[in-house]
């Protein structure tokens, strides 16, 4: 199967009204250069990808203000949706939810699935420090359970100050990923509510590489854990690539996850196109990956979780 068949689960964009939200809450410099969908097609082509699946990256639509978070969900899924039904062949689409806000995000998923026909929802991982298996969370994860909803988790800013000169990309995100993982199941969310479909940005931050830790401690500390239920449900999300298929990160993440639950990513625009040159290379030339290994990171799996977007 050709490489031009991608299908990039992590891919953003950058809407007028998400940047003019950050403007207002003094978050600008969390928004790199600006999208279009013209500048989108073309890293496309050049990277070989058929269809970007879009969301909304960090803050996602809520700032503080539950009725500017619902406006704002609203306005981006919809602008989301005209282009999908514009161009429905290269995009797809994740729609927001305004969490904390439990009855505005309810509304968002039914308007999102009802009225807007996405393809499923983006998460952030946590709010304000709490996370996704946070039992206040529990109506909107019954919500998407009853939709058989895939949902794609991105991280966010950790609660406190960041580390003096590190940047939070490189590693808060990260942990950001991993501990909302650790939370879901924990808290037994996959068991819970089993027809969630989750996909972890940037292979589940740590997660791969800290899953037999996490599993073997977490038996340990909490008497009612099991550790192999802990393994087996941290090894039942997905993850995408971006920024991971890397000589050290890509065997790590391949080893742990179980077969068709590996996604291509490339986390453009805020990657630029050289960096997600990089990882869509080493990925391109992992030798430890045959052709039916390629074909189903570059599109196979996608098309299970995402029918859609499956070629006639």
């Amino acid at each position: 199967m050709s490489k031009a068949a991608r299908i990039d689960v992590h891919q953003h964009l950058l809407p007028p009204e998400f940047l003019e939200a950050l403007e207002r809450h003094g978050m600008s410099a969390w928004a790199p250069a600006a999208w279009s969908e013209d500048g989108a097609l073309k890293m496309m082509d050049e990277h070989e990808i058929a269809t970007g699946v879009l969301s909304l990256s960090t803050p996602g639509p809520h700032m503080g203000d539950d009725s500017e978070g619902r406006v704002l969900a609203r306005q981006i899924n919809e602008r989301l949706a005209d282009l999908v039904a514009r161009k429905s062949d290269r995009f797809g689409m994740f729609a927001s939810v305004p969490l904390p806000d439990i009855d505005g995000s309810l509304e968002a998923i039914r308007h999102a699935y009802d009225d807007l026909s996405t393809d499923g929802v983006v998460l952030m991982a946590s709010s304000k420090g709490t996370y996704l298996g946070d039992a206040a969370f529990d109506p909107v994860m019954a919500e998407l359970d009853r939709r058989s909803a895939v949902v794609f988790v991105h991280p966010t800013m950790l609660a406190g100050a960041p580390a003096a000169g590190v940047h939070p990309v490189l590693a808060d995100f990260l942990l950001d990923t991993t501990r909302a993982a650790i939370s879901m199941v924990l808290r037994g969310i996959p068991r819970r509510f089993p027809n969630l479909k989750i996909i972890l940005s940037h292979a589940g931050g740590f997660l791969p590489y800290a899953a037999y830790r996490v599993s073997n401690i977490a038996g340990v500390i909490y008497s009612e854990v099991d550790s192999a239920a802990v393994l087996d449900d941290l090894a039942s999300f997905y993850f995408d690539t971006a920024l991971s298929s890397s000589p050290t990160a890509l065997p790590s993440l391949l080893k742990f996850a179980r077969p068709g639950h590996v996604l291509y990513g490339s986390d453009w625009p805020y990657c630029m196109g050289r960096t997600v040159t990089f990882f869509t290379d080493h990925l391109d030339r992992y030798a430890d990956l045959d052709e039916v290994g390629h074909a189903a990171i570059n599109r196979n799996s996608a098309e299970v979780l995402l029918p859609r977007l499956a070629k006639a």
